[in-house]
């Protein structure tokens, strides 16, 4: 309930750029909403990053949004979708009637939610946007950086950040297309496995890892990761994000590292 509480102001942070598409549609010459050259609508923006209190925060999970031609506002803050009004306040934009989910986040997900959330717990954000990139800026200062989307990021050959289950940020895997392998950490120890892709699926084969010993909570996390292997999942990208699939439902997220 604390998640869905205060995912309320990163929305508005968001709808906050949105608002600053429409300040582009009002003002198609203005410098700092939106030039012709630069539209804003239609665009997937990415989150690239926030800074509170002179620290800044990469971006840990798929958080975006779109500004709708029209108005309106729509996107994800990692965990939880949302959607709102926008209203442009001159160079500054408030927002009106966010909806949004409840899905609960953990681990470094949920950290860099709350750093956005605590971007922008109030008051109208400036929106400047240049060269492809959107920053929007609060009146203490806290800057939330976002840049125009492309497209997703190639499954093989990307070092994927396991963000769910948890495990401290510790735990990644990269496929290998030439080899038909994938490696990387489960958290504590290294793994290598065979790995085949074909029509959405991954067939994973039996994995050979260290043996190394870590606290209860990486151990958890990497019982866990071990179930991937030996079977066959679903995967799917989403530009930055990952979900694999097992049979039986578990699901792991990841976020392509920079």
């Amino acid at each position: 309930m604390a998640a869905a509480v205060l995912s309320v102001p990163f929305m508005a942070a968001c709808g906050s750029e949105q608002a600053g598409a429409g300040a582009g549609r009002a003002s198609a010459g203005s410098a700092t909403a939106g030039t012709a050259e630069q539209p804003l609508t239609g665009i997937r923006w990415n989150v690239d990053s926030v800074t509170v209190d002179g620290t800044t925060h990469r971006a840990t999970s798929d958080a975006y949004m779109i500004l709708i031609e029209g108005g309106g506002v729509e996107g994800s803050h990692g965990c939880n979708s949302f959607r709102g009004d926008t209203v442009l306040e001159g160079d500054r934009v408030r927002l009106d009637g966010l909806e949004s989910t409840a899905v609960a986040c953990d681990g470094p997900a949920r950290e860099f939610d709350h750093a956005l959330l605590n971007a922008f717990t109030g008051g109208s954000p400036r929106v400047e946007v240049r060269d492809g990139r959107l920053t929007l800026t609060s009146e203490e200062g806290a800057t939330v950086r976002f840049s125009e989307g492309g497209e997703d990021t190639p499954l093989y050959g990307t070092k994927w950040k396991i963000v769910s289950p948890d495990s401290a940020g510790r735990a990644h895997l990269t496929f290998d297309e030439q080899e038909g392998t994938v490696s990387g950490s489960l958290g504590c120890n290294k793994v290598n496995a065979d790995a085949t892709v074909r029509d959405g699926h991954i067939t994973v084969g039996t994995p050979s890892t260290t043996r190394m010993v870590c606290e209860d909570s990486l151990m958890k996390a990497e019982k866990a990761l071990l179930k991937l292997f030996d079977t066959t999942l679903d995967y799917r990208v989403d530009h930055r994000s990952m979900t694999l699939t097992s049979a039986n439902g578990r699901t792991v997220h990841a976020f392509a590292a920079e």
